[in-house]
């Protein structure tokens, strides 16, 4: 559920080559999911620290029982009820 999800967000994301004199000049966003931003040197290392935010930002989310939006037909839930663990 959580890959099928990320490769959704991935899918989305918009990258930009930022001006040469930056040290990291590469920028990804991802319009749909407020905050999810990140940088990289080239864009494998740009991509790979995208992942990294989004898998941050669901957890955050999911900790703070905030909704993570539907990504096409993806959807990550989590239930308030205490579940058992045997």
């Amino acid at each position: 559920m959580f890959a099928e999800y990320i490769k959704a967000v991935l899918e989305r994301a918009e990258y930009e080559i930022m001006e040469d004199d930056e040290p990291e000049p590469y920028y990804a966003h991802v319009p749909e999911l407020p905050g999810v931003w990140a940088t990289g040197k080239t864009f494998e290392d740009c991509r790979n620290e995208l992942i990294s935010v989004i898998e941050g930002w669901i957890a955050l989310r999911l900790r703070l029982g905030d909704p993570i939006p539907t990504i096409g037909s993806h959807t990550i839930t989590a239930s308030s009820e205490p579940v058992g663990v045997v």
